[in-house]
């Protein structure tokens, strides 16, 4: 088990929608934030290629911000405003369909960006998922407080 599966079960205001889902989605934010800062800094030493990864650079630095705060906001659960934080995961999603797209375009030159296409189109279904389920919670919510 994960540290962070351990502390979102011991939370004592954990929100209705599935501790794993969270656990996996923060998971892999960290992971793609990561991987994403990597493939910016690869781009970066790519000397011979700079210019034409000046987007992809851009969107991957874009793409870590973005993964990082998600992060942070689904990991914090005490008083959430659940329409902020699936506002801040579909923009995760878009964020990492852009970054991906952009790697790929560059994946048959190098390595680090077919490895970055990969790793937010991982991420991009994680919260999709996240974000179902996050819909789903919030509807049964409504129809127990009716």
């Amino acid at each position: 088990m994960k540290t962070i599966d351990i502390m979102l079960n011991q939370h004592p205001r954990a929100l209705p929608t599935s501790r794993e889902s969270y656990a996996e989605a923060v998971a892999m934010l960290a992971t793609c934030e990561q991987v994403c800062t990597s493939c910016a800094d690869a781009c970066l030493g790519e000397t011979e290629h700079r210019e034409r990864l000046i987007r992809c650079i851009r969107t991957n630095l874009d793409c870590a911000d973005i993964c990082g705060t998600t992060a942070r906001l689904l990991t914090r659960q005490t008083e959430t405003d659940s329409s902020l934080v699936q506002a801040q995961v579909h923009a995760c999603v878009l964020a990492c369909q852009v970054c991906a797209d952009e790697c790929f375009s560059h994946a048959s030159m190098h390595g680090h960006c077919a490895t970055c296409a990969d790793t937010c189109r991982y991420c991009q279904e994680c919260c999709n998922r996240l974000l179902g389920e996050m819909t789903s919670s919030r509807v049964r919510e409504d129809v127990f407080s009716s």
